[in-house]
């Protein structure tokens, strides 16, 4: 059982990492899922730990920058509704490069994180707001 774990923390942890890696050159918010790999795969390789905190603070910067002012807000809200229509679009007409709904599943998701994790750091870095 403990065998069936580690190997389901490791794929987890290496799928969140990889998509992490991914999203820092693409539109989403890689050093937070970069992290998050980082944090799954450093429950199973100790080795690994030396490399959370560092990773962290970066994340937690770039979370922190990503809603600064509003017009950092607006733009990153309206790359997540645009992603999510551009996962619509590929998934809904035929013809497009990489078309179809594999592609248009996957840029939907991408928006849907983009708005959560833009949600979570507002939250975050602003407060729960007055209540």
């Amino acid at each position: 059982m403990a065998a069936v774990k580690k190997v389901t923390l490791t794929v987890v942890g290496g799928v969140l990492l990889l998509v992490g890696v991914a999203l820092l050159v693409l539109p989403g918010p890689g050093l937070l899922l970069v992290l998050a790999g980082l944090l799954v795969l450093a429950s199973e390789f100790p080795a690994l730990e030396k490399y959370v905190d560092p990773v962290r603070d970066r994340a937690m910067k770039a979370a922190e920058d990503s809603v600064k002012t509003p017009l950092r807000i607006a733009w990153s809200v309206l790359a997540g509704l645009a992603l999510i229509a551009a996962g619509v679009v590929w998934g809904t007409v035929d013809g497009l490069p990489l078309g179809g709904w594999s592609t248009g599943s996957s840029l939907i998701l991408s928006g849907i994180v983009l708005l959560v994790l833009l949600g979570w750091s507002y939250r975050r870095v602003h407060g729960k707001g007055p209540g």
